[in-house]
């Protein structure tokens, strides 16, 4: 499995939303766009992603933009990931019949368990990251790297 661009930038678009979102105050796609380095109109597809996923809202008006549907703590990398990749199984033929994708040798299949155990454990993986999760985990980074600078690496 490998997690495209559209994963990755949503997930640093959802980060950087969640760290800016202060006081409610929503947070424009252009402030978003030169923080992160996403061109405003690629960043709006994936907003549009996002607000169809029910994990940003949008806000009208002066000072409009957008804003998390849901605290940081009760959105996961899953969620985000779902949004933006749609599925993120290893192989779809561990569906047995579900999909048209699915393999009509799935009920037989040995190999089916190994794709199974992989595509669970993913699975577990990135709906047991929160957020919030990341947020604190890169206020330890960012302090870290303010109190020892020679180890930055460009």
């Amino acid at each position: 499995m490998k997690i495209s661009t559209k994963g990755r930038y949503g997930l640093r678009a959802m980060l950087d939303l969640a760290k800016h979102d202060i006081d409610g105050e929503a947070v424009s796609v252009q402030s978003i766009s030169q923080r992160q380095n996403i061109s405003e109109s690629y960043l709006e597809q994936l907003v549009r992603m996002l607000r169809t996923a029910g994990l940003i809202k949008s806000v009208r008006g002066a000072g409009g933009g957008y804003k998390l549907a849901k605290s940081p703590d009760r959105i996961s990398v899953g969620d985000v990931l779902r949004a933006c990749e749609g599925d993120i199984e290893v192989v779809s033929c561990t569906s047995a019949g579900e999909e048209e994708n699915s393999c009509n040798q799935a009920e037989r299949c040995v190999a089916r368990i190994v794709w199974e155990t992989v595509n669970n454990a993913i699975e577990d993986a990135v709906d047991s990251l929160s957020l919030q999760r990341l947020l604190d985990e890169s206020k330890d980074i960012d302090s870290e790297q303010l109190l020892d600078t020679t180890k930055c690496v460009n």
